[in-house]
């Protein structure tokens, strides 16, 4: 998904785009992309984004939902689950990054400071409280922007249900399914040899 900055005319830009299951797939890695994160794209999803040109940059506004799989970190039973994703980032030419437009440090900042003072903000916030990205200043690329946005938004850990019962230590059996006669006080591993020691009378 890629804009080009003319595309983005004074009242700003909607966007309504979808994402597919390989964008997502590649996000969640297991592939040659990065590393493994244990989710699994279940869907396709659609991104709405709200471009606008604010302070020499872009104002992105986005948000979209991920259908994602995974197992249960308790009976390791797959999951299936929706994460929303929604980010405000400031996209930033290089040439502003880098200083090619020829302008000394502190000349650069009082005319950042300048933009700013002319209510050049987007909505009731200022531009210096959000994430900042970089582009070329002609194309804006939205897929690594929505793979990282992604990642942020995943859950650490993930469970079939918050009373999940999970796996038993000893047999392996799922105790949500069924239950099984294995001793459910846990032993101390330091104490474990002791159990096999037989004492003569």
């Amino acid at each position: 998904m890629r804009v080009k900055i003319e595309q983005i005319k004074e009242t700003g830009l909607q966007l309504n785009e979808p994402i597919g299951l390989e964008l997502l797939g590649e996000a969640l890695g297991g592939g040659d992309s990065g590393e493994d994160t244990g989710f699994r794209a279940a869907g396709p999803s659609t991104l709405k984004a709200s471009l606008k040109k604010v302070s020499g940059g872009v104002l992105l506004e986005g948000q979209f939902t991920a259908n994602v799989a995974s197992q249960c970190k308790r009976c390791l039973t797959d999951v299936t689950l929706k994460v929303p994703v929604s980010f405000t980032l400031n996209l930033v030419p290089e040439s502003l990054v880098h200083g090619d437009d020829y302008l000394k440090d502190d000349e650069s900042l009082m005319e950042k400071k300048e933009r700013n003072q002319n209510n050049e903000s987007g909505g009731s916030f200022e531009l210096d409280d959000v994430d900042e990205e970089v582009f070329d200043g002609k194309t804006i690329d939205l897929d690594p922007i929505v793979r990282e946005q992604l990642l942020l938004a995943l859950p650490m850990n993930v469970v079939c249900r918050e009373d999940c019962k999970g796996l038993c230590p000893q047999c392996g059996i799922n105790r949500n399914e069924a239950t099984c006669s294995c001793e459910t006080k846990p032993v101390d591993p330091r104490l474990a040899p002791l159990k096999n020691i037989k004492l003569n009378n």
